[in-house]
This record gives structure tokens, sequence and C-alpha cells, in this order.
């Protein structure tokens, strides 16, 4: 949906407006041109789920680009850090990690009010409530799963120090780190008590295991952070949402990964995020954990602690933004629904953390 104010023609229209605007059309036109994207006027549509940093599809004539930028103000430290994006995006471009190609990157804030960068845009399908016809078979969905693993692998062997990523991340100590920011982040966010919170943070941080050697860390790797190509076999072709890359331990992103991901099993909550993939054909958590241990090499005995931290984080985000949300700076009905579903979100990553 776009608000009357999201998308305005100059700066001057945008100063009647009550917020700031995302896109500004003829100095993001002026910009596109001085980098040889596309010719004429810019219409512009916002694509994917748009709950975090926004995406717009850019078309000028026949060229199609695809512009990132974060979400109105106010925002957490640190959060939402699209330079950070593109700068992992283009260091990774020349190597196997599936990234999409960043075109131009904006540092000046005063061209749209925000950061942004300019991708290509990729062809094909990305999985979230329900499967493309050409993979909705039970070999097709397997083949989604085990790509999705296989692509991860790919990310965590990349020489990130060859790749140009010295100082992109600290790359010891990153969980002790993550327990700290994300208590920090807590303290900023929340919008009331949730004890739970506090619990987990701690049995984390008494908790903590010893980190495998740092790898590229996505820190958002889930189903719907993929794309697929447009025809069968199911081939992973590009990896979207960089905005939480770091260097660090890569099985947060297995953590992760095993959080968001749903088998037919698990019972029903508010947050199913990934109910797709509780379909015949898609592997069990325990099938992507096997193919990545084999892949990687990495042992997944101390996998628990990382899903619990990867559920302990969700809560962090979802109530930052359900904040965002009751205080008008966003018009997405969806975060406004936000308010129980962290709750519930505690309640199970206390019950990974303690339940045995």
């Amino acid at each position: 949906m776009i608000a009357a104010d999201d998308i305005v023609a100059t700066h001057h229209e945008a100063a009647a407006n009550e917020r700031p605007p995302l896109l500004v059309l003829e100095p993001l036109e002026a910009f596109l041109d001085a980098h040889g994207l596309g010719s004429g006027p810019i219409e512009a549509t916002p694509i994917g789920e748009g709950h975090s940093n926004v995406t717009f599809l850019v078309r000028r004539g026949h060229t199609e680009v695809v512009v990132r930028r974060p979400p109105r103000p106010p925002l957490p430290p640190s959060a939402h850090d699209v330079l950070r994006e593109a700068r992992v995006l283009r260091a990774v471009q020349p190597t196997p990690v599936r990234g999409p190609a960043v075109l131009a990157i904006a540092e000046d804030e005063s061209i749209i009010g925000a950061p942004f960068y300019v991708m290509e845009k990729v062809e094909g399908d990305v999985v979230t409530a329900t499967v493309p016809p050409h993979l909705d078979t039970p070999e097709q969905r397997r083949r989604c799963g085990e790509e999705l693993v296989d692509a991860l692998v790919e990310m965590h062997a990349v020489d990130w120090r060859a790749a140009g990523l010295e100082g992109f991340g600290k790359p010891t100590g990153y969980l002790e780190r993550q327990v700290r920011r994300f208590l920090g982040l807590w303290d900023h966010n929340q919008t009331r008590e949730v004890p739970s919170v506090e619990r987990v943070g701690g049995w984390l941080r008494d908790h903590l295991p010893a980190s495998a050697e740092a790898t590229i860390v996505h820190g958002d790797y889930r189903l719907g952070n993929v794309m697929f190509a447009p025809r069968a076999p199911a081939r992973l072709v590009a990896i979207f949402d960089w905005e939480m890359a770091t260097i660090g331990d890569p099985l947060a992103d297995v953590g992760y990964l095993c959080m968001m991901w749903r088998q037919a099993d698990d019972p029903v909550g508010m947050f199913d995020l990934n109910a797709v993939t509780r379909a015949e054909g898609f592997p069990t958590r325990a099938e992507l954990l096997a193919r990545y241990e084999a892949g990687s090499g990495r042992s997944m005995t101390d996998i628990r602690w990382y899903t619990t931290l990867a559920l302990w984080k969700a809560v962090v985000f979802m109530e930052g933004n359900y904040k965002r949300a009751i205080s008008g700076t966003t018009d997405d009905p969806y975060l406004k629904t936000f308010g129980d579903g962290v709750l519930e979100l505690a309640r199970n990553a206390e019950e990974v953390a303690f339940g045995g």
C-alpha cells in the first residue's frame, strides 16, 4: 500500500506534509541519470513485505531497477543500515554468494531524505504464503529446502578478508556482543514489561558456546528472504535483506533458519510466517541441519542455544516494530498485530531455553 505522502515530486511538496516522504522523484531521477540507469520519468512500486527497510521497483522506460532505503524515523540505533547492506553485497559480488548486484550507492541523505542504494532487478519467485506452480511438487519443495541450505553453506565458505570485509565486523566475541546489544535494544524498543525477555537474555549470557571460526553472517536468513528461478528445477538465484549482515558465528544463521522453519508436526502460532514449509516434500529441521553439517563440516551440538538466540532476537525486533506501529511512524497494519505475538514468542524462547 502507498500512502499519499510516501512518494512526492519535490522536496518543496514534501515540506507541506506532516511526515517525511519515502521517495522524492526529481532528485532521484537526477541521481539515476548520473549513473546511467534509465531515462525519463520514474514509475515506482513498493515490493516485498515492507516491514523493515523499504524497497521500490523503479521503472524508467525499458529500464527496471530496485531502490532500497530505511523506513521513516525514528529508528533504533544501528538498525536499518542500508549502506552497510550495500557494502556487503558489493563485497560478495565476485564470489559464489547469490546476492543481487549493487548498481549505485547514495550516502547523501539530501537526495530523498535518507541514504539508499540501487540494485539490479532479479527475475524469479519468493516463496512466502504459497509455492509457485512450477515448484509445487514434493520433489521441487525438497529441492527448495536443499538449495536454501546449500546457498548458506556457500556464503559461510567465503573468505571475507579477501572479499574486502576486514573491519566489517569483529570476528571474536560475536555471541557475547549479540546478547549485550539486544538487551540494549530491548531497553530502547520495549513498550511494556516482559520479564521472560530478561530471563532468556540471562540464560543466553550464562551458557555462551564456543564460537566456530568467523564467517559472513547474513542475520535474517530464511525462505522469505531468497528468490528462486522462475522455472523448474528449483534453483536459488538471489539472497535479499542483508541489513543485519556482519562477521561472526555462522551457526547464528543456522539457528535463525531453524527458528523460522515450520514442519508438519509444529503447533500453530501467531507468527507462523513460513507455514508453507509444512507441506509434503519440504525437509524437516533435522534434515536441514544434517545437510548443513555435511556441507560445512560444522557440528550442530549447540544448535539449541543458537535457536534460542534467534527467538529472543525476534522478540526484540518485533517489539520495536510494534512500537513503530503504535507511535504512528508506519502505516503497516500487520505491525499493529505484534502486541500479543511478542508475548507468545517470548514464551517460546523460554520453552526452548529451559525446556531441557
